[in-house]
């Protein structure tokens, strides 16, 4: 890959689309976080995965535990149906957005060939499809393969500003959450339906100078945090 190819890549792994009514806000990624490319393609400098700003240290989230499903090195480049199968992967212990994962329409290595790719801080989670061809790991945790449909009872009442992705309903309880102290935007949360992390994907996101109030719902799939305060569950 060329070096204008990589600071191409780079740019869409750090820059998100805010969708909903078709707004777009401006959201520093993780260390500049978040982006997407092709048919799913997120372009947004929506998120921001600086360290939590928070005073207090929170437990961070966690799946419960259950017996492991197959798994897929955090580093190299995997084709979608000989070397990984098509499912949900979560990947979990990712430091300062050192992680970037794609999942790729070809193996070109062109912009135009990512359909979504991110830069995680903490967990994350990613829905492989049978149309990909190609998933892309690099400086990542493990992936292991997890069942989407796994419910649990989560009972944590505070969970990390910089936890990453959290499953609702497994890693974290419906309700409403609370982060305060947050400092030049540089908080971004998201609802997400799906771990497929397109732009069709977002139910609704911001970033956040201050204090951020958001309501999950147990409808949501998933709740994203990048570089917020610590989230305190209020109701």
């Amino acid at each position: 890959m060329s070096k204008s190819q990589t600071q191409q890549r780079n740019w869409f792994a750090r820059h998100k689309v805010l969708t909903a009514a078709g707004a777009i806000v401006v959201v520093v990624a993780i260390g500049a976080a978040m982006g997407g490319g092709g048919e799913d393609t997120k372009a947004p400098e929506a998120k921001s995965s600086a360290p939590a700003a928070s005073g207090g240290k929170a437990p961070e989230s966690k799946a419960p535990e259950k017996p492991k499903g197959a798994t897929v090195d955090g580093d190299g480049d995997f084709e979608v149906g000989s070397d990984v199968k098509p499912g949900l992967y979560r990947s979990t212990g990712n430091e300062d957005a050192e992680c970037y994962w794609e999942r790729a329409k070809d193996a070109s290595g062109e912009v135009d060939s990512i359909l979504a790719n991110d830069n995680v801080t903490g967990t994350a989670y990613v829905e492989i499809k049978a149309s990909d061809k190609l998933f892309k790991s690099t400086s990542c945790g493990t992936w292991e393969a997890v069942d989407p449909k796994a419910a649990g009872t989560p009972t944590g009442t505070t969970h990390k500003g910089s936890a990453g992705m959290l499953k609702v309903g497994v890693d974290i309880a419906p309700g409403t959450y609370k982060s305060t102290g947050n400092k030049d935007a540089a908080c971004y949360w998201e609802r997400a339906k799906d771990a497929t992390h397109g732009v069709d994907s977002i139910l609704a996101n911001d970033n956040v100078t201050g204090t951020a109030v958001v309501k999950i719902t147990a409808k949501d799939a998933y709740f994203k945090t990048a570089g917020c305060a610590d989230w305190t569950k209020t109701g």
